[in-house]
């Protein structure tokens, strides 16, 4: 699947960003490299292939920092309002914010 122009102007469009005629073309060249690259990832079989937790792992002993996932209990109400006088607008206990979908 190659990106065309029309592809890179609509992405493009969707950052907000404007791009020269210059910065399209390079833009259009990069995205062609990136799928390209994943079709060729895609195309390795990884039949029987068990998953590393770290992409290092296969090469030294890697011991993952992880903690329990435990439920913790809540801070209590002296613990939301120390947390919501941060907030520049609150209503009810809930952060107000812009709408940002048009």
């Amino acid at each position: 699947m190659a990106i065309t122009p029309q592809d890179v102007a609509r992405i493009a469009r969707l950052a907000r960003i404007e791009l020269s005629p210059d910065a399209t073309a390079r833009a259009q060249k990069d995205l062609d490299g990136m799928l390209s690259l994943i079709a060729t990832l895609q195309a390795v079989d990884t039949t029987g292939i068990e998953p590393m937790a770290h992409p290092l792992a296969e090469h030294q002993e890697i011991m993952l920092r992880l903690r329990a996932d435990e439920a913790a209990a809540g801070g209590g109400l002296a613990q939301r309002q120390a947390l919501m006088a941060n907030s520049p607008a609150e209503n009810e206990g809930l952060f107000l914010v812009p709408t940002v979908i048009e």
